[in-house]
């Protein structure tokens, strides 16, 4: 992680450093989906299939570059690339499944309401 970014989050409150790591519009659904274990590009690809792979590449990186997520290059042809939670990145599930919980009542919450 570069340095101006690491000191800069030292400045911000603790919640706005964590926000700044997995917010983004499919970093979360990323990280959700490596929470059961090591998943290929095309694997993740197939799970969101409304992301671009622009946009899929984009914040793959940017998780990796934050160190939450770990990326691995097998040697074979054509390349295969592999990608996992890290340490840091596996502290996160407690967070995430709390996410997908509160999720899961709004989604029910909110349909209750526009029924009849």
């Amino acid at each position: 992680m570069p340095a101006d970014l690491i000191s800069a989050m030292r400045d911000e409150c603790p919640l706005e450093a964590g926000l700044h790591i997995i917010g983004g519009r499919w970093k979360g659904a990323i990280l959700y989906c490596l929470t059961g274990g090591s998943r290929r590009y095309n694997e993740l690809r197939r799970l969101m299939p409304q992301v671009t792979q622009r946009m899929m590449t984009l914040q793959l990186r940017e998780l990796e570059a934050s160190g939450v997520v770990h990326r691995e290059v097998f040697p074979s042809v054509p390349p295969c690339v592999e990608y996992s939670l890290t340490e840091l990145g596996r502290s996160l599930e407690p967070a995430l499944m709390s996410l997908r919980d509160w999720g899961e009542r709004y989604q029910q919450m909110t349909s209750d309401r526009r029924q009849p």
